[in-house]
């Protein structure tokens, strides 16, 4: 589903991909070592990024930066002597911000500490305890409900302690201090639409972006853990981010193959939300269009009262939409490098759109007369009509008011193909800018 494939979309997913069986295996919470060696990862193809860790304890508004956590073993042994839920197999096997335990309980005494799902009986859950101390494992529930009475070691060689929190950003200049805001989550541990698509596809975003011999707009893009990374970022920031954001965009499970989704900003009339829509109805008509209220990511950080910077989100399969989500099945076989390649042309042609966008203004009083500018056929036969028509619907709509991703929006147009005929127009001094497009 969906828009059609070239080359070098497929080329790029392929990269984006092997980025993601790479970093498939780290352990990545709100803090640790699973985040720096992610970033590090990062850093390989992004030289800018820059790394910064905010001390546990420290207060951002309404929150504090918790303890930090790192696993270097975690199983469950059996009363034959076999390992269970063992940690080294698969990283969702351990709660998140387990404490330490190495204890031997019965079957009975076992059970409170067993997160599965019995309406998937396959998979198993991603569960996390981040601010109220406990320990657990998760697994199948074919596996534990085949678990027989008798005696089980429960061991998690784990550290929960003061240390810090970890981010990335990188601030790729541009020729004005108006900025266009990425955030991505580096959090979730071996899940592949949620969360290792947004991260891997923004990385390349961020490649493409500082590889443009020139562009507009400055773009800030942050690697942070969902909710508490984007509060602490914004603490620290959102005086800068009010004066000089213009867009962005929350970018989350972009790498299914699945239909595209939607989400709204709060106000849901930011250039965000205008130019998500515009693309993904040229691009992706079949896309999924959900409302401020069905959010749960970053957004919510992003548009809340006080803070209302113009935040969007495009997606492949919602978070919370799709029934791998949050489990094991949510897997390297689940995202595609068509899924991802297709996530990051959409949010390049969004960025793209951003940086073309304009106000024209049409120079003459009436219609223009486009052969005395050799913007007209010579010769005039039926099809001239249909050959200019997106050209006198431009200039129609030019009047120093619209941008040109209005015009595009009210003609029904792709941005994309307006811009050659705009510029066109300009240089055959029939439009002027009123605010530039950037060439």
């Amino acid at each position: 589903m969906g828009q059609k494939m070239d080359d070098s979309v497929l080329k790029i997913g392929d990269s984006i991909y092997a980025l993601a069986k790479r970093l498939w295996p780290i352990n990545r919470s709100l803090t640790g070592n699973g985040v720096r060696e992610t970033l590090s990862v990062f850093k390989e193809l992004l030289p800018g990024l820059v790394v910064h860790e905010i001390p546990s304890s420290t207060e951002v508004f309404d929150w504090k930066i918790p303890d930090e956590w790192n696993v270097r073993e975690a199983w469950i042994e059996g009363p034959d002597g076999n390992r269970i839920a063992d940690f080294a197999e698969h990283n969702l096997h351990l709660m998140g911000y387990s404490t330490p335990v190495d204890k031997v309980l019965s079957l009975e005494g076992l059970q409170p500490h067993l997160y599965s799902l019995p309406d998937m009986p396959e998979a198993i859950p991603y569960i996390t305890s981040y601010y109220s101390k406990r320990w657990g494992f998760c697994l199948p529930h074919s596996q534990r409900s085949k678990l027989k009475p008798g005696n089980y070691r429960a061991y998690i060689d784990a550290t929960l302690a003061p240390g810090s929190l970890t981010y990335g950003e990188l601030v790729i200049p541009g020729e004005t201090d108006e900025e266009v805001f990425l955030s991505t989550n580096v959090c979730h541990p071996s899940m592949a639409n949620n969360e290792l698509s947004g991260p891997c596809v923004t990385t390349y975003l961020g490649k493409w972006l500082s590889e443009l011999p020139k562009h507009r707009y400055t773009y800030r893009i942050i690697f942070i853990p969902e909710t508490i990374g984007s509060i602490a970022y914004l603490s620290k920031n959102l005086d800068h981010l009010r004066q000089n954001i213009i867009a962005g965009f929350n970018i989350v499970c972009i790498g299914d193959d699945r239909c595209y989704s939607y989400l709204a900003s709060r106000s849901g009339n930011t250039l965000s939300d205008q130019v998500a829509l515009h693309v993904l109805k040229h691009i992706a008509p079949d896309f999924k269009r959900y409302d401020y209220l069905d959010r749960g990511s970053d957004e919510r950080q992003y548009c809340a009262p006080g803070v209302d910077l113009p935040i969007a989100s495009i997606m492949r399969s919602k978070y919370h939409e799709y029934p791998e989500y949050h489990t094991s099945l949510d897997n390297l076989d689940f995202v595609t490098p068509g899924g991802l390649g297709g996530g990051f042309n959409v949010l390049r042609k969004v960025l793209e759109a951003i940086e073309s966008n304009c106000i024209p203004k049409v120079t003459v009083l009436g219609e223009p007369h486009l052969s005395k500018h050799g913007l007209y056929p010579t010769l005039n036969t039926l099809a001239s009509h249909d050959l200019v028509k997106p050209m006198m619907d431009l200039i129609a709509y030019s009047d120093g008011k619209n941008s040109l991703l209005d015009i595009a929006d009210i003609i029904t147009v792709p941005i994309w193909e307006l811009v050659p005929i705009c510029r066109k127009l300009i240089n055959g001094a029939v439009l002027k800018y009123v605010k530039m497009m950037y060439d």
